[in-house]
């Protein structure tokens, strides 16, 4: 495929990147070929490439399913600076800024759209997606934070559970779960509960060897001994508790 062959032309027109983070161009080929995939990367790995530049290389529109609006408004932004047309809707937009964005994505203006789980779900986005897929067609379906799917996941959310129904109304797109945090257990309830066929899994090394670890015994004076170590750090930090 020319597409294919020429990634790194898009990669370094649209984002500026001279090459591929390990597993990234495996994963793009993949989702090229429209196989559901299950991407395990960790945060800061390139997840939201996997799906971003694949949409501006397939027609029609990518859809993907972000959990925090901030994070899709914040991946929008980003897109939008390097010139890729994408948009967002979500409960922060008034009934004609709605109608405004659904306007430029059917005039194909728009290569990807966010929406949280409960506006996918809604009767009335469904009919919206049935819309655009008739005339643009759906390029896939990117579930980000897929753990959410999960019973067993850290961070489950019910509406996630039901995406399966996009799955049964449009059984040709493809879909692309991403996450950086799932277990053995919690994988293959994503693909079950996704319904995903044929999945291509992907796990990428979680080693950051810019990260130092370290184990000190706790003291009777934890407070005192944490407060000593922080002011002996030069720079910026922070405690998780």
């Amino acid at each position: 495929m020319a597409a294919i062959d020429s990634l790194e032309k898009v990669l370094k027109h649209h984002f500026g990147y001279d090459q591929f983070r390990p597993n990234q161009r495996q994963i793009i080929e993949a989702a090229l070929n429209d196989q559901d995939l299950l991407v395990i990367m960790p945060t800061g790995g390139g997840k939201s490439l996997c799906f971003q530049l694949p949409a501006l290389i397939k027609k029609g529109v990518t859809v993907v399913v972000s959990p925090l609006i901030a994070l899709m408004q914040d991946q929008v932004t980003a897109l939008a600076d390097n010139g890729i047309g994408a948009t967002f809707l979500n409960s922060t937009l008034n009934a004609k800024q709605v109608r405004d964005r659904e306007s430029l994505i059917l005039q194909g203006k728009i290569k990807l759209l966010y929406v949280a789980p409960e506006r996918l779900l809604s009767p009335s986005f469904l009919e919206f997606l049935a819309v655009i897929d008739n005339y643009l067609g759906l390029a896939c379906l990117a579930v980000d934070e897929a753990h959410c799917v999960s019973d067993w996941g850290h961070d489950f959310r019910p509406e996630y559970r039901q995406i399966k129904q996009v799955r049964q109304r449009f059984p040709s797109v493809p879909i692309l779960a991403l996450t950086a945090t799932a277990t053995q257990q919690v994988r293959e309830d994503i693909i079950q509960q996704l319904g995903l066929r044929d999945t291509s899994i992907h796990i990428a090394s979680f080693n950051r060897p810019n990260l130092y670890y370290e184990v000190q015994p706790k003291t009777s004076k934890s407070y005192q001994q944490l407060y000593q170590y922080i002011k002996g750090q030069k720079g910026s930090g922070i405690v998780y508790c």
